[in-house]
């Protein structure tokens, strides 16, 4: 069948089998494959995008259910003019990341919170990324990442 959505700003078709998913569809068919796939059971968050404003995990979705849908992507992230957005730049400042397999889904969950709850606790973005998995940092300096681009100082250890 042909799926019609709203990829990153701009209109996007391609066929789907009705049991492809969200994920696949946007990996496969779109070539956007910043969009990662580490279980597809939606334990670890790497596929997560926003579909209609809201954090999806795009493995939990068929393609098919997103027709006519606003999907944003981790390429769909950056500013305008190609610069890294507040939150990816903080990432990259603090440190929130190191293999980079969660990151796009950990920047997805974070621009979502930050929508949502524009200066959050530290309690509240650990409890955010409760369904977001890294295996490398620890999720401390994420959580860093995650406070500095929402405009509140962090704390940075002596060295």
């Amino acid at each position: 069948m042909k799926v019609t959505m709203h990829v990153n700003g701009r209109q996007v078709s391609g066929e789907a089998e009705g049991r492809t998913l969200l994920s696949a569809f946007l990996r496969e068919e779109l070539g956007l494959t910043g969009t990662h796939i580490g279980c597809d059971t939606s334990q670890c968050g790497a596929c997560t995008v926003h579909v209609d404003g809201k954090q999806v995990k795009s493995c939990t979705m068929f393609a098919a259910e997103a027709e006519g849908a606003e999907i944003t992507t981790i390429e769909g992230m950056a500013n305008a003019d190609g610069s890294l957005s507040a939150i990816q730049q903080a990432f990259q400042d603090y440190h929130g990341l190191q293999c980079g397999f969660c990151t796009p889904g950990m920047v997805m969950a974070a621009a979502a919170l930050l929508e949502e709850i524009p200066q959050p606790t530290e309690a509240q973005i650990r409890h955010h990324l409760d369904g977001n998995i890294c295996r490398c940092t620890g999720y401390h300096n994420i959580v860093k990442a995650i406070q500095a681009a929402s405009g509140q100082p962090v704390a940075v250890a002596a060295e």
